[in-house]
This record gives structure tokens, C-alpha cells and sequence, in this order.
């Protein structure tokens, strides 16, 4: 497989018809994301059949900090292309690029820290997280081996959308595609050859997210056409500057954290009620809807992804019309895409868990009836996501912090407490679904002027 990136694929930001120019990042996109959901779906499989479900509940435990890592990588990600995509709508490219730099560099730093803290203070971590005694050795372990992959994740992940907006999404599709082979492929080895058990899982992982990190450094270092790294200068000007440059993309992607954040939050508080109901079955059930969630979590930021860089470049030139057609264009793609979840995951429940659970196990009935209630608000959460990105694309960052909050934090947190009183486990299952729809018709009657739903051309 040609390693070397296309750099023919002229993206004109700012002319090319949307339609079109939405449909060359979209698909490339779409099909990296498949690849990584591919590849957490067969991680699950691997876990649950090839060690069992106490091991499948461990790595729903460390699940939620994983995400937290991932939130804090998308944050500069984000952050750093909205600034870079408005500099070169301006033809600032310089500015762009030493943004992109500063991202680079102080996220990195940000990194290393968390990561030898994690390292150091595993055992804590995992029991706040709420890990019991039974689940202890497997999640530290879990944690230790994926840990050092920590750096290289933050790495793909604000690459990523540095090689789109540098007009390669199909390099940066096979950043997505080719960890994921690597990473299914140990799996298989570690776990069912070696018998490695859950520290091959974790290690099979890690090699896989090192593999795409090194990927997106090649690209940026030796084959990136505009957006390129400059020299980091350390003095105390350099220092302010970067201070008020970073402090500012992480206004703008902090609700991308939030919603990683959010996942990672309902995930836990899941874990914690259903620990409290139904012990480790009930923790084991709620992992394969947990594996479900980020699969559609992925799916819609892959729609939102796409549409960023061509909402935001269109916003710094002030070209309202192309901004409007490229949100309508993102909030159509991101109702299909929830539809289809929610209708394949429902209706083929029993399929969908035996691939991580075997029939006998107990937390396989649980997972079966739960499934189909937990799937009902895939299309609202999808609906919820394209919102969050235009408000993140158009520089209206408190809109999409207060939005990404009450959605992701929030209101879950809450429901997940009150709802099971009233329904017993039915009301676990139906707490996320319910604070999406909730936080919909919020949304809608707080800032329909905010969206532009006003008729367009598709120019």
C-alpha cells in the first residue's frame, strides 16, 4: 500500500461547489472512521471471547478515561483548525501555521504529564472509576500497557485535521485505516496465539495508535503542502503569544472535549448504577451498548468533521450562503447516519451482543433487552452533534460549551440518577436517549436564530 500522500487532491475551500467539495472529505473520512469502528468492535470481540466478560467489564472501566485522553486531543484538534482554517480564508498562512505549531507543541507537553501520572497513581484511578476488587488487576493493567500510546493518540488526533485542511483526506483516511489493520491483527495474535490476555489486548492497541501517530508526523513533517510546522521560539514574547493562541483554540474545541468528557462521564455513572443493580453482569450488559455509543459518536464526528473545515473557512470570509448550504448538507448527513444506527442496532440486538457475549452468560440477556432502549436516541444525538459542530466551526464557542454540558454532563448525570427510580434497569437504559431529545427541543427553542436555516444555494 503507496504510504506517500496524495497532494493532488485541490480542495478549493472556497469556490468548489459544496455538494461536491462535502462529498471528497466526507467519504475519506466516513471510511477512516469505519475502519476505527471496525476495529473497536473486533477489540470487543477479542476481549469478550477470547478472555471473557470480567475482562470485557475492566476495559469498560478504563473505557471512560480513554475518552477523557481522546476529548482533551480533539479540544486542540479542533481548536487549532477553526483558528488555521479562518487565517487561510485571509491569506494569513503564517499565522496559521504557528498556531498549528503551538497546538503541536503544548499539547505534547500536556501529555507526557498525564501520562506518567496515570502510570504512577493506576490503581487510584481505576477505583474512582469504579473498578471492584475482582476487576482490579485486570483494569491496571489494562491502563498500564495503553498508557504510553497516550502521546502518539493526541498526535493523529490533531494531525488529522491538520491533512484534511491541508487538502488530504485520503492520506488522512489511511492514518485511520491502517492502525486499525495493525491494531485487529495483534489483537488476534496477542490474545488467542499468545495468550497474552488483557495486557495483549491493551498492548495490541497501543502499537496500533503509535502506528497512526507516526503516520500523521510523516505527512506533517516531509509531505504537508501548506500547513507546515515552524520553528518554536522560547522567550517570554514567544511564551504570551502562545498563551493567548492556545488559551483561544481551547475556548473554541472545548466542546469536543466536552463531548468526549460526556461519553467517558455516562459511561462511568452507567458503570456505578448498574454495578449498584446488577454487579458485574450488569457492568458486562452495559459494555456493549458502550461500544455501540462511541461507534455512533464516531459516525457523526466524521459528519462534523467534514463539514468543519468548509463552515469555517466560509465564515472568515463572511460567505453566509456557502456556510448555510454546508451545515443544511452536514444536518441531513447526520440524521441518515442516526436513523440507520438506531434502526440496525434494534432490530439486530440479539447479533449485535453475541458478538462480544457468549448466549450463556448471564449479562447477555441483560444486554439483549436493554439494547433496543438504548438505541432509541441515536438520530437525536446525531441531530445534537451536527449543532455542536457549527457552533464550534463559527467561532460560538460558549453556545457550544453550555450545549455540550448540559447534553453530555449534565442532564445524563441526572437522569441516570432519578430515571431508574421510576423504571427500575428499563430507566438505566433510557437515560441517554432521553437527555438527547430533551436537550434537542432545548436547543431548538433557546438558539433557532443562531442556525442557519434560512434558504440557500448550494454554490
Amino acid at each position: 500500500m503507496e504510504m506517500v500522500p496524495d497532494n493532488n487532491e485541490d480542495l478549493d475551500f472556497g469556490t468548489m461547489k459544496i455538494s461536491k467539495l462535502y462529498r471528497k472529505i466526507f467519504f475519506p473520512t466516513l471510511i477512516g472512521m469505519i475502519a476505527i469502528i471496525i476495529n473497536t468492535l473486533v477489540d470487543g470481540i477479542f476481549v469478550g471471547r477470547g478472555i471473557g466478560s470480567d475482562a470485557l467489564a475492566a476495559v469498560n472501566i478504563v473505557a471512560p478515561l480513554f475518552m477523557v485522553v481522546t476529548g482533551v486531543s480533539l479540544m486542540f484538534g479542533v481548536g487549532a483548525s477553526v483558528v488555521a482554517s479562518i487565517y487561510l480564508s485571509k491569506q494569513k498562512l503564517k499565522l496559521a501555521n504557528i498556531n498549528i505549531t503551538q497546538a503541536f507543541v503544548v499539547a505534547t507537553l500536556i501529555m507526557i504529564v498525564v501520562t506518567l501520572i496515570l502510570i504512577v497513581f493506576n490503581q487510584s484511578f481505576m477505583t474512582l472509576l469504579g473498578s471492584s476488587e475482582l476487576l482490579l488487576p485486570y483494569t491496571t493493567r489494562y491502563l498500564c500497557y495503553l498508557a504510553p500510546s497516550f502521546v502518539f493518540l493526541l498526535i493523529a488526533s490533531i494531525g488529522l485535521f491538520v491533512i484534511r485542511l491541508d487538502g488530504s483526506p485520503k492520506y488522512a483516511m489511511l492514518c485511520s485505516v491502517v492502525p486499525a489493520i495493525c491494531n485487529m491483527g495483534l489483537n488476534y495474535l496477542f490474545i488467542f496465539k499468545f495468550g497474552w490476555g488483557i495486557g495483549g489486548a491493551a498492548l495490541a492497541t497501543s502499537i496500533g495508535i503509535i502506528t497512526g501517530g507516526v503516520m500523521v508526523l510523516v505527512y506533517v513533517l516531509a509531505y504537508s503542502k501548506v500547513i507546515k510546522l515552524v520553528t518554536y521560539r522560547i522567550n517570554i514574547r514567544s511564551l504570551m503569544l502562545t498563551a493567548k493562541n492556545i488559551g483561544y483554540q481551547i475556548k473554541l474545541g472545548s466542546s469536543a472535549m466536552i463531548g468526549e468528557l460526556a461519553v467517558s462521564i455516562m459511561m462511568a455513572t452507567g458503570n456505578y448504577v448498574f454495578m449498584s443493580q446488577l454487579g458485574e453482569d450488569g457492568v458486562a450488559a452495559f459494555s456493549v451498548a458502550c461500544y455501540c455509543y462511541p461507534i455512533v459518536f464516531m459516525l457523526n464526528t466524521a459528519v462534523a468533521m467534514s463539514a468543519q473545515p468548509i463552515i469555517s473557512y466560509n465564515h472568515g470570509q463572511q460567505n453566509t450562503h456557502r456556510v448555510s448550504s454546508a451545515f443544511k448538507l452536514m444536518v441531513s448527513t447526520g440524521i441518515i447516519c442516526g436513523v440507520l444506527a438506531s434502526v440496525l442496532i434494534s432490530v439486530f440486538a440479539p447479533e449485535v451482543v453475541s458478538l462480544f457475549l457468549v448466549s450463556s452468560a448471564p449479562a447477555y440477556a441483560i444486554a439483549v433487552k436493554g439494547l433496543p432502549y438504548f438505541s432509541i436516541g441515536f438520530v437525536f444525538f446525531a441531530i445534537n452533534m451536527t449543532f455542536i459542530g457549527y457552533f464550534q466551526s463559527t467561532e460560538k464557542a460558549q453556545i457550544a460549551n453550555w450545549y455540550s454540558i448540559w447534553r453530555g454532563i449534565l442532564l445524563p448525570v441526572g437522569i441516570f440518577l432519578i430515571l431508574p427510580l421510576i423504571l427500575g434497569v428499563k430507566g438505566i437504559w433510557l437515560a441517554v436517549p432521553a437527555a438527547d431529545i430533551l436537550m434537542l427541543f432545548v436547543i431548538l427553542a433557546l438558539f433557532r436564530k443562531s442556525i442557519p436555516l434560512s434558504r440557500c444555494s448550494g454554490r
